[in-house]
């Protein structure tokens, strides 16, 4: 258990000369305090001492990212024809739901597969109904087997080219029955629009066209990327828990686990890719975001104290540690990493020593 002690700061007066020139009684020598100690009342306020004990201490990595939407959650949007666009009724930055409408396209093309799919439809009627009568007359032994055949396999294809043709107007989500040229483009899921890449008035080239009519995110789960330098890699692995902080919530963090590393380095930055998966319920981290990541490497045993204990200057690093009640010493120390609100000492101290904790600000201004 951490033991801590409370010490009111009141300096003890010097003897001075009483009158008549006697001086006051010096202390025995055994009694004298090296003079390196400090000595301040037992009772004193404004300090507070911790016992010195190894702790387990996490080897942080700290790498700068950036926030991205999960590449299988995002979708590009084409117009299946080619044709004008009437009008574009999203913008960047909306939320729209599956099957909502993104875009209106004035298309010949529209026209083209409703009349041959109803061409097809025909064409089926027919040859099912030549199927039939084939049928009875070569029942009744009128008519040959193979012209019998021959209308069976008439009417298989006409039936095939019918069904081809239906399920092109299902794609493309064209009314058999309608007459407008109209096309409506739809949300093919649910999502955040990223960008826009039409206007009202623009031909668009279909499938040709090397830009998307709509890029949609789904941004339910999001991607925090990094670099790791080849010298930083070694004890970091997938599932290695991982603290993201990002520039715009600075009071904020997202707690995760690093879901893959990449297994070739870049030869120019001689980096690994790394990526962190972060839940993002309300969608509050948004694609291109800066972000600041922590990752646990490992741990290992060692001293650290509170960070308000050890004092630096130019010389180095020093701590005011408790040789008997109310008398401190001065001892300086090597710090190592931060830890948050503590610090890493490599030397100076060992477990059990009794340090000041808070207050060494008042104990160095008392100091002589």
């Amino acid at each position: 258990m951490k033991r801590s002690t409370w010490i009111v700061f009141v300096l003890l007066p010097v003897g001075l000369t009483a009158c008549g020139g006697s001086s006051a009684p010096k202390p025995r020598p055994t009694e004298q305090p090296a003079t390196s100690d400090l000595v301040v009342q037992a009772d004193a306020k404004g300090v507070r001492t911790v016992a010195v004990e190894w702790k387990q201490i996490p080897d942080y990595l700290e790498v700068a990212g950036r926030i991205q939407a999960d590449p299988a959650l995002v979708v590009r949007v084409f117009p299946s024809l080619g044709g004008r666009l009437i009008g574009v009724e999203v913008r960047p930055g909306d939320r729209v739901r599956k099957g909502q409408t993104l875009a209106l396209l004035d298309s010949s093309e529209v026209s083209a597969a409703r009349s041959d799919y109803l061409k097809a439809r025909a064409d089926a009627e027919l040859k099912q109904k030549a199927l039939r009568r084939a049928s009875v007359l070569y029942e009744n032994q009128v008519l040959a087997e193979k012209e019998y055949q021959q209308a069976t396999a008439d009417a298989e294809m006409t039936r095939a080219e019918l069904e081809r043709t239906r399920s092109r107007l299902r794609v493309l989500g064209v009314s058999p029955e309608g007459s407008s040229d109209r096309l409506v483009i739809a949300a093919p899921r649910a999502g955040v629009v990223l960008d826009i890449g039409g206007a009202a008035g623009e031909f668009s080239k279909s499938l040709d066209s090397p830009a998307p009519l709509c890029t949609l995110a789904d941004l339910s789960t999001v991607w925090a990327v990094g670099e790791v330098y080849e010298k930083d890699l070694a004890g970091l692995k997938v599932g290695a828990p991982a603290q993201v902080a990002i520039n715009a919530y600075p009071d904020q963090k997202w707690s995760g686990r690093v879901a893959a590393i990449s297994g070739t380095l870049d030869p120019v930055t001689r980096t690994l890719k790394l990526r962190v998966v972060l839940p993002n319920p309300g969608d509050r981290l948004k694609p291109e975001m800066f972000a600041s990541m922590r990752l646990l490497r490992s741990t290992f045993s060692g001293i650290a104290i509170p960070a308000s204990a050890a004092l630096r200057e130019a010389a180095g690093a020093y701590v005011f540690v408790q040789k008997a009640p109310g008398r401190f010493e001065r001892r300086p120390v090597t710090l190592g990493r931060m830890l948050q609100s503590d610090v890493e000492v490599t030397s100076g101290l060992k477990p059990e020593e009794v340090i000041v904790a808070e207050g060494a600000l008042l104990l160095r201004a008392a100091a002589p």
